[in-house]
């Protein structure tokens, strides 16, 4: 078992060490290494085995190392990696209309980070509101929601409702009014003639699986309607059949204007994130208006072309939904008196705690001990997002593990 007897691999606790020595303390890990990863599973440096239920973030809903997007991976990097958008490449152009296709949209518009994208889908709508909308200079209002979480820029943040996250990195980005989440009303009040959008998403995942009440987004959509107004949702996390559809603003039926993506659009193996429009949208950007060196490069366009093809060959969508429902309705039967709320929607679920049960933290590592990797969110709520290509058996190994720690 023991991985640590060749002097240049270091075991889990110098690497810990390293990095708390090194590392800038911008993250506060559960405490285990992984070195190795396949599929669901993960290893650490000494080889001890674990179930992966967070798939970094749902970056990783293909599985990890997935051997379609690995292979194109490595084709594409013997022939081409990165041209800029200075030049045309072979490869943008038709990822492009592939994710068009994928999306349902006319346009896109690639770059590298969620964060990237969700300041891209920010700069959309600006410009759209005074070029299109007739919004004075400088005037645009753009509506997001509390407990939102949609990247860690300095605008970003400047509308962010965390403490933790926004504090003392003022002055921050006028332009945007906080509303309740869930709550249509206050969206209503909300709205000026200077609004341009909405930005929300459409499950709150950082805010601990918050899933809004059926027609809100259905709500939000007649809003943006009456009122001119552009609807972006935030599918960073959610989007790419984590949820059980392609995209979780598809449980209502409804289409957003703007669709920001990221995450398992890289497949787990390279960043890539895009937004996605019509030309009406889209349209307003001109060359030189904006741009990313690394948004578009051929590597990227190859790896989420083949993450693509995973979701859709292998119907995850589908396997998301029906394993979802599985995995809710077993946390609801274990009945531990500890659980307040089991929520989530495909294989984006939570259990929140009662607060007399302790934090979460506790749990966690609990957990971890025995093999299953979840992340606490907040201090009492544990988010359970395995990747898509999860088996019953092997969410029914976690849920045994799961209820003993809980209960």
């Amino acid at each position: 078992m023991g991985c640590c007897c060749n002097k240049n691999i270091k075991s889990s606790s110098e690497l810990m060490n390293l990095d708390n020595t090194y590392g800038a303390h911008n993250y506060h890990p559960l405490e285990v290494v992984i070195s190795k990863a396949e599929g669901v599973w993960v290893w650490d440096p000494e080889g001890k085995k674990y179930m992966d239920c967070l798939s970094a973030y749902s970056a990783v809903n293909q599985g990890h190392r997935n051997p379609k997007i690995i292979k194109a991976l490595k084709d594409q990097a013997d022939i081409l990696t990165l041209t800029s958008r200075a030049f045309y490449n072979d490869k943008w152009p038709v990822f492009a209309e592939k994710l068009a296709k994928y999306t349902g949209k006319e346009m896109i518009l690639p770059m590298n980070t969620g964060a990237e994208a969700v300041e891209t889908a920010i700069k959309v709508m600006r410009r759209w509101g005074y070029e299109k909308k007739g919004v004075p200079a400088d005037q645009a209002e753009i509506i997001v929601m509390e407990e939102n979480f949609h990247g860690r820029t300095t605008t970003i943040v400047s509308f962010s409702t965390d403490p933790v996250a926004k504090n003392n990195y003022g002055p921050y980005t006028p332009g945007f009014k906080v509303v309740k989440y869930n709550d249509l009303k206050a969206v209503e009040e909300a709205i000026t003639s200077n609004t341009v959008g909405i930005l929300l998403e459409p499950i709150q995942g950082e805010a601990g699986v918050f899933v809004p009440h059926e027609g809100y987004l259905k709500g939000i959509r007649e809003i943006c309607d009456k009122n001119n107004v552009l609807f972006a949702c935030d599918e960073v996390q959610t989007g790419f059949c984590r949820t059980g559809k392609k995209f979780a603003f598809m449980h209502e039926g409804i289409v957003p204007d703007v669709i920001i993506m990221g995450k398992a659009l890289g497949g787990g193996v390279f960043p890539v994130s895009a937004v996605a429009a019509n030309k009406d949208v889209m349209g307003v950007f001109t060359p030189g208006s904006h741009g990313s060196t690394f948004g578009g490069n051929p590597l990227g366009c190859v790896v989420a072309s083949a993450a693509l093809d995973v979701l859709i060959d292998e119907k995850l969508d589908e396997k998301s939904e029906e394993l979802g429902k599985y995995f809710r309705q077993k946390l609801v039967e274990m009945n531990s008196p500890k659980v307040a709320e089991v929520r989530g929607r495909g294989l984006l679920n939570a259990v929140v705690l009662k607060k007399e049960a302790g934090k979460a933290r506790i749990y966690t590592t609990a957990m971890k001990e025995r093999g299953v990797l979840a992340k606490e969110t907040h201090e009492w709520i544990i988010r359970f997002a395995p990747p898509l290509v999860v088996t019953k058996e092997e969410l029914d190994w976690a849920l045994e593990i799961i209820t003993d720690v809980l209960k």
